[in-house]
């Protein structure tokens, strides 16, 4: 089976061309896909997502996959892939950017990290257009370490940074949206996580690249550093990862798949106007390397 790879717009990811997915994957692509994966840590597949069935096999490429705690977002009969919707009786957190209302929005986050295992990775699927919004963006954070000064890097090697699951935006510490106000929180139920320290900076255990371990939604405080200073810090290399060097912007088509290596990336849902309607399927790439502790 012929692929091509090739590189997206801006810095960051690669666009896969060529794959067929009427037929089974076999070993010798499935082996070029998951380098693929490895060198860009975000793959895009235009157009080919068209069933679950699909969205799983090619899922499956790149390791075991987990079923997410929260059981109302399943998709009925594939417990693998969760339904992220308006539709039916999940109702996704309003929040007001600027008097103007926008439903499912989620800024910049690293999947999992308010738990000391995160996911090995996320493939996205779109199912259903909106009319308006809906995008998604990425961030490269082993290339935002590497644009780091040296005295940077230097200063905060063998630091740790808190994290806490946050569902309510308001509560953001790092990266917080301007002119914020909540709207509704939807209805979704979430489980309660103790707080979890990971660290700064950290080696990927499979391609060796050094990436930062930052997730504003999510991130609270320094561990064991005075909060001023601290915060001066996080502030600091918040505003560089995510300063537009690094990321990636996905304008979604039905049909298209992204898939991201949570190792070394954030996300963000941009989200859309409350009545526009967004069906995206996700599956989760189940992570066994445990990066952080509880606290």
């Amino acid at each position: 089976m012929g692929i091509r790879i090739e590189p997206l717009d801006g810095q960051i990811g690669a666009e896969v061309v060529g794959l067929d997915l009427d037929r089974p994957i076999d070993a010798a692509t499935r082996q070029a896909l998951y380098a693929a994966w490895l060198d860009a840590g975000i793959l895009l597949f235009r157009g080919i997502g068209t069933t679950s069935e699909r969205q799983l096999a090619l899922s499956r490429c790149f390791g075991e996959l987990e079923v997410h705690p929260v059981e109302s977002i399943r998709l009925e009969g594939c417990p693998e892939i969760i339904t992220l919707t308006s539709r039916g009786g999940v109702e996704p957190a309003v929040f007001y950017f600027d008097g103007q209302p926008i439903a499912g929005h989620i800024p910049w986050h690293t999947d999992l990290i308010y738990t000391p295992t995160p996911c090995r990775g996320g493939l996205l699927r779109m199912v259903e257009k909106p009319p308006v919004g809906g995008e998604t963006g990425w961030v490269d954070t082993a290339a935002a370490y590497d644009a780091l000064p040296d005295g940077t890097r230097a200063r905060i090697e063998g630091l740790e940074a808190r994290f806490d699951f946050v569902h309510d935006l308001r509560e953001m510490r790092f990266g917080r949206p301007e002119k914020l106000e909540l709207g509704t929180l939807g209805n979704v139920e979430y489980p309660e996580f103790p707080d979890v320290a990971h660290p700064l900076v950290w080696t990927h255990p499979e391609s060796g690249r050094r990436a930062l371990m930052l997730s504003p939604v999510q991130l609270v405080d320094m561990v064991g550093m005075e909060r001023s200073e601290g915060d001066a810090l996080l502030e600091e290399l918040v505003a560089h990862v995510t300063d537009g060097r690094f990321s990636y912007v996905h304008d979604w088509q039905e049909g298209d798949m992204v898939l991201w290596d949570n190792w070394r990336t954030m996300h963000s849902a941009f989200g859309t106007p409350p009545d526009c309607h967004r069906v995206v399927h996700r599956t989760t790439i189940r992570g066994e390397q445990t990066t952080g502790r509880l606290l």
